[in-house]
């Protein structure tokens, strides 16, 4: 199948110290320490480095910035696909991510913390460094038809959008969507992407039958701080655009504004419900900005490197909603922040979105229609190809390469062979560790 982004084992990390010049196209400066390593590593230039070679066959000076990072995908299989939380400030119990790590690259974003589960960091690995949960469609329908299984509506891509720009070959969220779809199953969606208008026939019927609603996160309106913030992104105008696709199409839209940055996008707050309003969106919400673990490192960085004169500003006003910190993570101010000027931005938005009518009450989901097993059961298999990757047959090397064991691996493929969908398996050569020819003939 052809994919847009390389699967395998990513190459080694492109060392990158705080401070360095922002990558094009990248939202991170740096990539931070693994918070779970014992070590720490730290790129210095000791002065002692020579010119390297390019890909032309020529040198390139040691003045040079390090060569872009290209954006790889693994495959990841996962155990189950359904995550719960019970958490008192988030408006959702039941999520479906079928990628970690998101190339939009959003510098602000909480879920890169996430990354150092994988022994990767959460800065620039985070956003080139990709997982796709190719089996997420499989466990979706066993766990939705399973017979103790409650419906609640499921929120889709809400830790990493699900909508990033992988998903145009992945197509992972649109087939978790067609099995919802399939079930009569609720789900709400938060995206920054105008890729979700693809998915117009699935969401267009399922808004219908009260079963579907999408929310547009905004975070500003200007389109040169949306590009340092959220570079790879849709554009503010384009998110708009989209809000008007749907709305149009019968699908319940809302605005997000996440995160609010002080002394930064504040200033958007009024204009963003007034454009989201006028094309077409039904209620609006915010979150303050929050930066917990690593993204704290990062987003200082961020400023000092884009906005160097507002910095102690931003991070002052920051540490004021936050208790004298970058981040309080207790439930019922992590969202909203306290003090004056949280206080001032809550009742900023309250009289915005009443004004426009954006603060109606929410509408809960259909969830009395659910199949079930009664469709799980008889659902024809929407996934049309999985491709495996199978870097060594050595189970110690395989797991030093991807990070899981090579039996589930082969085992999830034997699976789906018998559910009668196309799997291939395609072995992967990294140079001086698996291109030994009884490797080779080992794989095949």
């Amino acid at each position: 199948m052809n994919r847009r982004s390389p699967a395998g084992p990513p190459g080694p990390a492109i060392p990158r110290a705080p401070g360095a010049a922002p990558e094009k196209g990248r939202g991170a400066t740096f990539n931070p320490a693994n918070r779970f390593r014992r070590e720490v590593r730290e790129a210095v230039d000791d002065g002692w480095a020579g010119p390297r070679d390019d890909d032309a066959g020529g040198t390139i000076g040691v003045d040079a910035d390090p060569p872009r990072r290209k954006t790889t995908v693994t495959i990841h299989p996962s155990r189950t696909i359904i995550s719960r939380n019970n958490s008192p400030d988030v408006g959702f119990t039941q999520s479906v991510n079928p990628y970690q790590g998101c190339e939009h690259g959003c510098i602000y974003c909480f879920a890169r913390p996430s990354h150092a589960y994988h022994d990767l960091s959460p800065g620039i690995d985070f956003e080139t460094r990709l997982f796709a949960k190719a089996n997420a469609p499989e466990l979706l329908r066993a766990e939705l038809g399973k017979p103790g299984y409650r419906c609640e509506s499921i929120t889709l891509g809400i830790n990493t959008d699900g909508y990033q720009p992988i998903e145009r070959d992945w197509k992972l969220t649109r087939q978790c969507l067609e099995i919802l779809h399939a079930c009569d199953h609720p789900v709400s969606i938060v995206t920054k992407s105008a890729l979700i208008e693809r998915d117009l026939d699935l969401l267009a019927p399922m808004a219908a039958k009260g079963l579907a609603e999408v929310f547009l996160s905004i975070t500003t309106l200007d389109k040169d701080i949306a590009r340092k913030l959220e570079p790879r992104a849709a554009a503010p105008q384009r998110r708009l655009e989209t809000l008007s696709t749907l709305s149009n199409a019968g699908v319940p839209v809302g605005v997000l504004i996440a995160p609010v940055i002080p002394q930064l996008t504040d200033k958007d707050l009024e204009a963003i419900l007034e454009a989201a309003a006028a094309h077409g969106a039904r209620q609006a919400g915010y979150v303050m900005l929050r930066l917990p673990l690593e993204v704290a490192p990062l987003f200082r960085d961020w400023l000092d490197a884009h906005y160097p004169l507002r910095a102690a500003h931003i991070m002052s006003l920051v540490q004021q909603m936050r208790g004298g910190k970058d981040y309080d993570a207790r439930w019922g101010t992590r969202m909203r922040g306290a003090g004056e000027f949280a206080d001032l931005i809550a009742r900023r938005f309250r009289i915005a979105s009443r004004r426009l009518g954006l603060d109606r009450t929410h509408t809960a989901l259909d969830t009395s229609g659910f199949l079930g097993r009664r469709a799980t059961d008889s659902l024809l298999d929407v996934t049309d190809l999985v491709l495996l990757d199978i870097k060594s047959w050595d189970r110690g090397l395989y797991r030093r390469l991807t990070g899981v064991e090579l039996a589930p691996t082969l085992a999830f493929a034997q699976r789906l062979a018998d559910r009668g969908v196309k799997t291939w398996l395609r072995f992967v050569v990294v140079p001086s560790l698996t291109d030994d020819p009884a490797n080779v003939e080992g794989v095949a």
